[in-house]
């Protein structure tokens, strides 16, 4: 009797819930602030997160950055990660057995405070209060959605918080995973390099930034403000904060309301 044939060149292929490579190969740092990050297109990342004090904060290891390719997740020979909406309805949903692999998978190592947030236009807005927090957790998990959104049985199983860029549709969640990332690792200590960079700048007391100016001190007819020539900084401090009361009472009247409020409170 002959002996099957066995096939050469291939390895066995066994199914796991763990694919082998799923993420970018960069070694954990202890205590480092940590962005893991569900896309089906990894490839957008560092994007422009990879650029100026953030791709040298993130050389450095002041930060890190991880991906993991939803495709990876996917079910049937081609890796499918959507479905029609039940009910009808035009679009594709991402589905739940889909997404939780790929959630279950990602969160394996995360420790202490660590946030699993979507990035959805009915989410509460970003703000620098929002930024702040996240700056002071361990690490976060970011699921970029795609299409007409994920299975809410995902959202309420792992109580992810929902988190928008603003009042706007996009075509999925990776840009607004790149400014929430950028908002928040710039306020790690040692990111920006002064500290009061970041205690001053807009939404820091509640106010819009005051107006800025540099060299030359005339230029096409307009000069620099005299005070902040003057070398008074006492005087310069009480300018600049009267432009940013006039600036976020005149664009923001509803920052000016809060900011406010806040001051009644206070006294």
């Amino acid at each position: 009797m002959t002996a099957p044939s066995k096939s050469h060149g291939r390895k066995a292929i066994r199914p796991t819930l763990k694919p082998r490579e799923l993420m970018t190969p960069t070694p954990d740092l202890a205590g480092v602030w940590k962005a893991k990050i569900i896309t089906l297109f990894p490839s957008a990342f560092p994007g422009v997160l990879g650029e100026s004090l953030t791709g040298k904060a993130l050389q450095e290891g002041l930060w890190q950055l991880e991906t993991v390719d939803l495709r990876e997740f996917g079910v049937g020979k081609h890796r499918n990660v959507d479905d029609t909406p039940a009910g009808g309805g035009a679009g594709m949903v991402l589905r739940a057995d889909v997404l939780g692999e790929a959630i279950e998978h990602t969160m394996t190592d995360a420790r202490g405070n660590w946030p699993l947030v979507y990035l959805t236009p009915r989410g509460r807005p970003m703000n620098q209060q929002m930024m702040q927090s996240f700056a002071r957790c361990d690490g976060i998990t970011l699921l970029c959605g795609r299409f007409e959104g994920v299975d809410e049985r995902v959202l309420e199983h792992y109580g992810i918080q929902e988190v928008s860029l603003g009042d706007f549709v996009m075509t999925g969640g990776e840009l607004a995973a790149q400014a929430l990332i950028d908002a928040t690792v710039r306020l790690i200590p040692g990111v920006l390099g002064n500290q009061a960079s970041t205690e001053e700048e807009s939404f820091s007391s509640g106010l819009l930034e005051h107006p800025q100016y540099t060299r030359p001190a005339e230029w096409k007819g307009r000069e620099i403000p005299e005070v902040l020539m003057s070398g008074h900084h006492g005087k310069i401090a009480e300018w600049r904060h009267d432009m940013s009361e006039e600036i976020t009472k005149t664009r923001r009247p509803d920052l000016w309301d809060a900011y406010c409020r806040k001051r009644q409170n206070e006294g």
